[in-house]
């Protein structure tokens, strides 16, 4: 029976191409045939093989015993069919990608730029790369492909900690808790069409602190629901009537206040208590339920893209009016997935013309 099994490998394997890999089964057949004390020169012979690929494979498959035997320790070295094989499935999973990459190397060094610089994500690099034609579609790879990449520490000079929102990703579940009061109009009584971003000029409002300090500065943030774009104002401190003066500047600022922020959402912060009394002839006030940050999640993510350049605990003293214009503008500029990999910025113009044209 071994015989005629012998008979049916060995001309499967006499009719092989050349460059063809080495089979499990060969693996198996070295084995059996080096504990049986051939050489690899016989191996080689009987398998139809070069001498120089059953040496290759011997020396990737071979691993070191430890024996103990009556108080004695005993090392040996063996070939295994199953060392060779994971060895083998280890490299080809290598070199696949590493392949793929000299292929596709220019869009590499691009993404490289892009994410360590710039701090866009993967999906946004491809998504952009596409979008402007820098490169066609055969020069790059997907996101997915890229992530991947990444993961393996296949890119020389990226790695995991320059996916910022993949650190900062939580997988804690949200709850609600009803014990503190809501200062205004209840974000229940918000219209559909801004709770499913149909309608441009809704907007959300939350302040971002440097130390905890009472004396501290802070930041007002103020996030565009519909194209993301992001508004930042240094204040005086984390009080309503640093607020009110920071909001009362805006509309000085632009004499379509009311056409650009048709309502704003906020949380139920003290210092937007005296916010519905401020801006209600103007705009809409609505106020998220108590701890439910996650219902202002635009303004939320964007505080956190703050973060990059202002960590926590960093006095805002010391940051100067030139660096947070850095800030809104590297915002503003990224181009983002949910806007078909526009920028903020693009967004916003083309709404903005079209209320200047109604």
């Amino acid at each position: 029976m071994r015989k005629d099994l012998w008979m049916m490998q060995h001309n499967d394997i006499t009719t092989r191409t050349k460059g063809q890999h080495l089979s499990m089964f060969e693996r198996i057949e070295i084995q059996t045939q080096k504990r049986l004390g051939y050489s690899n020169r016989r191996i080689a012979k009987k398998l139809n093989r070069s001498h120089s690929t059953i040496n290759d494979e011997i020396k990737r498959g071979t691993a070191t015993q430890k024996k103990i035997v009556n108080g004695y320790t005993y090392y040996s070295n063996n070939y295994f069919a199953q060392t060779g094989q994971i060895v083998y499935e280890n490299h080809r999973l290598k070199c696949r990608p590493q392949a793929k990459l000299l292929k596709v190397q220019s869009f590499i060094d691009y993404a490289t730029q892009k994410i360590s610089v710039d701090k866009w994500s993967p999906d946004i690099v491809v998504g952009r790369a596409l979008k402007e034609g820098q490169f066609n579609r055969s020069e790059i790879v997907c996101a997915k492909t890229l992530y991947n990449y990444i993961d393996r520490g296949l890119i020389k000079d990226l790695n995991n900690l320059n996916l910022w929102l993949k650190l900062r990703r939580k997988t804690k579940s949200k709850k609600a808790r009803d014990h503190r009061r809501v200062l205004g109009q209840s974000i229940d009584l918000r219209p559909q069409e801004i709770n499913d971003r149909s309608t441009f000029g809704h907007w959300e409002i939350d302040t971002v602190i440097g130390k905890k300090k009472r004396d501290e500065p802070v930041l007002l943030t103020m996030t565009e629901r519909l194209t993301r774009y992001q508004i930042i104002l240094k204040i005086k401190g984390k009080h309503e009537e640093a607020v009110n003066e920071g909001l009362k500047q805006l509309n000085l600022d632009h004499p379509h206040f009311p056409q650009l922020f048709k309502s704003i959402t906020s949380d139920n912060g003290s210092e937007f208590a005296g916010l519905t009394e401020l801006i209600n002839d103007l705009s809409d006030v609505y106020f998220a339920h108590p701890y439910s940050s996650w219902e202002r999640g635009t303004n939320e993510r964007h505080n956190g893209l703050i973060r990059r350049s202002i960590p926590k605990g960093k006095s805002l003293k010391t940051i100067p009016e030139s660096m947070i214009d850095q800030v809104v503008h590297s915002m503003n500029h990224l181009p983002r997935k949910i806007l078909n990999y526009q920028t903020p910025t693009e967004s916003i113009i083309f709404h903005f013309n079209q209320i200047q044209t109604t």
